[in-house]
């Protein structure tokens, strides 16, 4: 093996080394070249959309998870014994107040009111012939032909037929209203659910089910709670309005609007467990688009705050310091700025302190900023158009292969470089 004098072993440990400082140098050159256009002073790049601070008279609102509750439910039973003969109602069907829904068989009410007016027709004619003697015993009186106790016994015997004849009035009454129950009807209006007794079933008034439960949905009720910090401003928004309050039922996505409707009443005490109040608003639910126990978002409507200044909600993010949002500079960097929040209105949020109106915040890309980062505003808005404009124009069959998997790798690639 060759061996190299200390000499030339210096001058190849030097080349060597000069060779390995060069690579590095490359290296970093190449590094530079590539990250730091979206890098100034060590702080990396950072795509974000902004709003602008407005100054607007902004429609206030508080926001609350409802349930949706009937006025009156009312579990139909029968107020008498009998066998099940006939069903006059679908499950499912719209009622109105006193419709037939089912009857019995009513024979031994039938049976039972016959002999009762049979009674009352026996009792009366012996009040008839009563009164017909007693008004012979008062002429015979009158001519001193009979004793006056006879008369007072007869006039007894006549009071005593008048009573009869009232109960027997009574028991025909009785047994009239029993063969009325035979005949079941809806005590209010509303939607009956599934039937709870077959044809040909024996019912009594006593069945814990009944035969259907009715429950009235025109109107029908929204109960929502609502935190006790915000009860003072329900309150004195009732108090400001000579029409009730407004109140919105949007469905369970918080996307589309459900139904309008109105305040109805605030309960008298707060619950002490949760701290909050229960608030009940009603709705003409005219398409029966709000049902029974169903889930909806409340958005009670409190008028609105003049000369507010206002940021979308997503911009306000919360830390040790409290509540904050980025305000961006005139040289494209962000800075924390600590605000103090109000009242929500539609998709903004009051700011009570902290901005001014024409001032730009960041609404997306908060997660990857801190304060002083570099950013680059895009618009999204303009993005999706343009993305969904090109999708729209491109051929099916080459659409289809753009979103595959090479479709994506290639994707990958071109923003790696």
């Amino acid at each position: 093996m060759l061996e190299l004098n200390p000499q030339k072993r210096r001058i190849l440990i030097i080349a060597v080394s000069l060779l390995i400082l060069l690579f590095i140098a490359a290296g970093l050159y190449w590094f530079i070249f590539k990250y730091g256009k979206g890098q100034q002073n060590g702080v990396r790049t950072v795509a974000v959309s902004v709003a602008t601070v407005q100054k607007e008279d902004a429609p206030l609102q508080i926001n609350a998870l409802g349930t949706v509750n009937s006025t009156y439910t009312a579990t139909v039973r029968s107020r008498v014994d009998g066998q099940l003969m006939k069903i006059h109602f679908k499950e499912g069907q719209l009622v109105k107040e006193g419709q037939l829904l089912a009857e019995l068989d009513p024979r031994p009410y039938q049976a039972a009111l016959t002999q009762a007016e049979g009674q009352l027709v026996r009792d009366t004619a012996l009040l008839q012939n009563a009164r017909l003697d007693l008004t012979r015993y008062e002429l015979l009186l009158s001519q001193k032909s009979i004793a006056k106790q006879q008369v007072d016994t007869q006039a007894a015997l006549v009071r005593q037929y008048q009573g009869t004849v009232k109960l027997d009035k009574g028991a025909v009454d009785n047994a009239r209203l029993q063969l009325a129950y035979s005949r079941i009807t809806a005590p209010i209006s509303g939607r009956v659910g599934l039937r709870q007794v077959d044809l040909g079933n024996i019912v009594h008034s006593t069945d814990t089910n009944g035969i259907v439960v009715i429950t009235q949905v025109q109107p029908i009720n929204v109960v929502f709670a609502i935190p006790e910090v915000s009860l003072t401003q329900v309150l004195q928004a009732k108090a400001a309005q000579k029409q009730p309050l407004k109140v919105e039922a949007w469905d369970r996505e918080n996307r589309a609007k459900v139904a309008d409707g109105q305040l109805m009443a605030v309960d008298n005490q707060l619950s002490t467990s949760t701290g909050t109040i229960s608030i009940k608003a009603v709705f003409a639910n005219d398409k029966q688009e709000l049902f029974p126990n169903q889930f909806v978002n409340v958005h009670l409507q409190l008028g609105a705050q003049l000369n507010a200044i206002t940021v979308p909600t997503v911009a306000i993010q919360l830390g040790k310091v409290g509540s904050y949002v980025y305000t961006v500079n005139e040289d494209m960097t962000v800075s924390l700025a600590k605000v103090k929040t109000g009242a929500t209105s539609g998709d903004n949020t009051i700011i009570e302190e902290g901005l001014a109106p024409g001032q730009k915040v960041v609404i997306d890309g908060l997660d990857k900023l801190r304060d002083g980062a570099k950013i680059k505003v895009i618009e999204r808005a303009s993005q999706n158009n343009a993305s969904a404009s090109a999708q729209a124009g491109t051929p099916p069959d080459k659409r289809n292969a753009a979103s595959g998997p090479d479709a994506r790798a290639q994707s990958r690639a071109s923003s790696s470089n």
